[in-house]
């Protein structure tokens, strides 16, 4: 790929452009709605990553406790990404055990936790899947490359089908979090 800005623009639309068949739509058609329902049955959305899929996890869950685009009621969406929470389990118990720790504390059955990972295979969000997965939470995964591990443990997986750099199935994840925000918004509110 050429080194310039056009280049970088034409890469992200070309990955873009493969993410866009209808099946994936569908599928965050599908993961919107799941959502929408849990936060209509009283439950709430655990949301984690590490890095820039942490921050997506934030800007998540942030966009539906605060406000997304227009004033409403806010919604129980939680990232775990408490520093404190995490370097003492780290600390404690290893970083493999960070969300999944968490998520034995606060997840309850009918939660959702939204596991963001773009290889699919990091091993803190395949350990927070199984906890929820043992606690009778539904798991939306959002993925890149061929899916990784974590594409097993999904009830709904949304993956980039794209094997270079993350920044490129970051970009479009960014894309799938604000859909799902939109939906709920949508669906609760008819906004």
């Amino acid at each position: 790929m050429e080194h310039s800005i056009e280049a970088q623009f034409e890469e992200m639309s070309a990955v873009l452009e493969r993410f866009s068949i209808p099946e994936n739509f569908a599928k965050v058609r599908m993961a919107g709605l799941e959502i929408a329902n849990a936060f209509r049955s009283g439950q709430k959305v655990i949301a984690c990553g590490n890095g820039g899929s942490m921050a997506d996890a934030m800007h998540f869950a942030e966009e539906l406790s605060g406000r997304y685009r227009t004033d409403r009621p806010p919604l129980p969406a939680i990232a775990i990404s408490d520093p404190s929470f995490i370097t003492c389990t780290a600390n404690d118990y290893g970083y493999e055990h960070v969300f999944a720790r968490f998520v034995e504390g606060f997840g309850t059955p009918g939660d959702i936790l939204l596991a963001i990972s773009t290889s699919g295979n990091s091993a803190n969000v395949l350990r927070a899947a199984e906890r929820a997965k043992s606690k009778a939470m539904q798991v939306i995964s959002l993925t890149g490359n061929d899916g990784g591990k974590l594409a097993s443990l999904s009830d709904i997986e949304i993956r980039v089908p794209h094997y270079g750099f993350a920044d490129r199935i970051q970009e479009i994840h960014i894309k799938v979090l604000h859909s799902f925000i939109w939906l709920v918004e949508r669906e609760l509110w008819h906004l």
